[in-house]
């Protein structure tokens, strides 16, 4: 069994903690109260939002080609922008997306993640010697 806190809960839900909280107090959502905390099995939310365990989870197919995978290295979130920094293999990629799609993401250092490259042009280098 996989136990949730309102934080986690309010995650998987897409609300807010308070909301989260105030509707199990309510008796909307399924819950237990222990001491000051609220907790949620996560197989009767996720029954809630239609999801069922043997059925596998949804994905979004896109259709860029370039997909590089990588960690999460660095986040910087300042006002409405984040500055994601991707490691890989042994090279950086810097990424700037707005501060709720990184929210919405949950992203955190670690975490392992796709860069998706759509361009209309993408220049390829070589070093070499002068001659």
């Amino acid at each position: 069994m996989n136990t949730l806190d309102a934080e986690e809960a309010a995650k998987l839900l897409h609300l807010n903690v308070k909301r989260v909280q105030g509707l199990a107090r309510e008796g909307k959502l399924p819950a237990a109260r222990v001491g000051r905390k609220w907790l949620f099995r996560r197989e009767e939310l996720e029954a809630l939002l239609g999801r069922t365990g043997s059925s596998p989870r949804r994905f979004l197919a896109i259709s860029a080609r370039n997909r590089l995978r990588g960690h999460v290295s660095r986040l910087s979130i300042e006002g409405l922008m984040a500055e994601v920094q991707v490691g890989i293999g042994d090279q950086e990629l810097v990424s700037m997306i707005t501060r709720s799609s990184a929210e919405r993401l949950g992203l955190a250092v670690g975490d392992e993640v796709f860069a998706v490259i759509k361009s209309t042009e993408v220049m390829i280098g070589k070093e070499g010697r002068e001659e």
